[in-house]
Parts: C-alpha cells; sequence; structure tokens
C-alpha cells in the first residue's frame, strides 16, 4: 500500500473511515421509534429514572429523534427545528411488516402503506416533571 493513497503503511484498518463515522453517529431506525410510540414504552421513556450519565438527567427526552437535550428550552427549540419536522414525516408512513416484503417479492398483490398519525409528544407531561423536580 502507497502512501499515494491518503493511509500511511501499518495503519490496517476493517473498513473505511467513512464508515467508521457513520456508525459512530448512528441513531434509531425507524422501526425503533414505532416501537417506542406505543402508549406502554412512550410513558416509560417519557418518565425514565434520573441518570447523570446521559444529557438534562434523561428528563428531557424527543420520543420521535430518540435524543436527549439538556434542558426544556433546548428541546422547545428542537421541535421547531427542520430535524424534528422531517423526522415526523418520515414517521407518518407505517413501518414494513413481513406480509409486506412477501408482497414486494412477487407473493401478493401491491397495497400502498398506510399513512400513521404522528404528532410532537406533548409538553405538558415535561413541564409537569419539571415542576415537580
Amino acid at each position: 500500500m502507497s502512501p499515494r493513497n491518503g493511509r500511511r503503511t501499518g495503519a490496517h484498518r476493517a473498513h473505511s473511515l467513512a464508515r467508521q463515522l457513520k456508525t459512530k453517529r448512528r441513531r434509531r431506525d425507524l422501526d425503533e421509534i414505532h416501537r417506542d410510540l406505543r402508549p406502554e414504552n412512550a410513558a416509560r421513556l417519557l418518565r425514565q429514572e434520573p441518570d447523570p450519565d446521559l444529557p438534562g438527567c434523561a428528563q428531557f427526552y424527543c420520543l420521535h429523534c430518540a435524543r436527549y437535550f439538556v434542558d426544556l428550552n433546548s428541546m422547545k427549540e428542537h421541535f421547531r427545528s427542520k430535524v424534528h419536522k422531517k423526522r415526523l414525516k418520515q414517521l407518518q408512513e407505517a413501518p414494513y411488516t413481513q406480509e409486506e416484503a412477501e408482497r414486494a417479492a412477487g407473493m401478493g398483490s401491491y397495497i400502498p402503506p398506510k399513512k400513521v398519525e404522528v404528532q410532537t409528544q406533548p409538553l405538558e407531561e415535561v413541564t409537569e416533571m419539571e415542576a415537580s423536580s
């Protein structure tokens, strides 16, 4: 391996640098977030025990983006951001099922994906948690 191609000799990497950086900042997939949006999972995620290792002690969490925030103001800013609105739009399409995969493989007729109603989580629950602490 010559030094001209950008890598130093002896630097053995299993994957490319771009792939390493992409997996470093990996977020949850849409089907995982759909699972988190179920009422029993959403209640558990919104009312987490304080964890000093997470930003804001895990008290300010966006369900749709799977992100923690330092305080309520930064979370409100995030709700108005382009990134959050784009994620809401992505979550409107129902997650893939095994039946849909079989239809795509030619074992059935095409049925267009269903739309799911997704709205930003209510902030009343968050303000109650902040007032109680």
